[in-house]
C-alpha cells in the first residue's frame, strides 16, 4: 500500500506463534522510537469484534461463501478505518492475519476458489497489500499440540480436522512461493527470539 508508514502482517496456522511474534516486533519497533499500531483480523475494529464473534464462535454451520464474505466485510472496514489512517500518519502497522488467511482458510480449507477469495478481499480493500508478510510455518500436528497445551476451548477453525489444516498450510506455502518479494517464511518451531531476529533483519530493509 502506498503510504508514509510500513505495514507488516503475520500469517500461519493456528498455534504457529503469530501473536508472540507480533508482540516481540511491536516492542522492538517502539524501542527504536517508532509509533506502532498492533491490530488483527478479524476483530481489529468495533464492527470487526462483532464479526469475529460470528465467524469464530457461532454455534452451528456457516456456509463457506457466507464465511468468506463475513471475513471480507471485516477486512473492508478494518482497512478503511484502522489500517489506512495509521499508515497515512506514518505508523508501523503490525497485524495478526490479513487476506492470505482468507485465501488459505476459506479458499483451500473450505475448498472455495482461491482466486475468487483473493479478488474479493482486494475489492473490499481497494487493492491494499502489506509491505511484508511473515509466514510462520509449522506442521499442523505440532501446532495442535501447542493448542492442546494452552488448555483453552478451540474456536470454529481451530477445531477443524488435521486434513483441513494441512490444506491451509500448503496454501500458505504456495502463496509465499508466488510472492517471494512480499513474504518471509520462517520455521515456527525455532526459538521465538531467533525468529524475531530474522523478522527484524528483513523489516530493516523497509524502514
Amino acid at each position: 500500500m502506498s503510504s508514509a508508514g510500513v505495514w507488516v502482517t503475520f500469517e500461519g496456522g493456528d498455534g504457529s506463534g503469530k501473536s508472540t511474534q507480533a508482540a516481540l516486533l511491536g516492542s522492538w519497533l517502539e524501542a527504536q522510537g517508532r509509533t506502532v499500531l498492533r491490530t488483527r483480523e478479524p476483530g481489529g475494529s468495533e464492527v470487526g469484534v462483532l464479526i469475529r464473534d460470528i465467524v469464530l464462535h457461532h454455534r452451528g454451520d456457516i456456509a463457506p461463501r457466507a464465511e468468506a464474505l463475513l471475513y471480507a466485510a471485516d477486512r473492508a472496514h478494518h482497512v478503511a478505518t484502522v489500517v489506512r489512517p495509521a499508515l497515512q500518519r506514518g505508523d508501523v502497522v503490525v497485524q495478526d492475519r490479513y487476506l492470505d488467511s482468507s485465501v488459505a482458510y476459506q479458499g483451500a480449507g473450505r475448498v472455495l476458489d482461491a482466486g475468487e477469495v483473493r479478488e474479493l478481499s482486494l475489492w473490499a480493500t481497494e487493492g491494499a497489500l502489506p509491505d511484508l508478510t511473515v509466514l510462520l510455518d509449522i506442521d499442523p500436528s505440532l501446532a495442535r499440540k501447542r493448542l492442546d497445551a494452552d488448555d483453552k476451548p478451540f474456536d470454529r477453525l481451530e477445531a477443524e480436522k488435521e486434513e483441513f489444516h494441512t490444506r491451509v498450510r500448503d496454501a500458505f506455502l504456495a502463496l509465499a512461493a508466488a510472492e517471494p518479494q512480499r513474504f518471509l517464511v520462517v520455521d515456527a518451531t525455532a526459538d521465538p527470539e531467533d525468529i524475531a531476529v530474522v523478522v527484524r533483519a528483513r523489516l530493516a530493509r523497509l524502514l
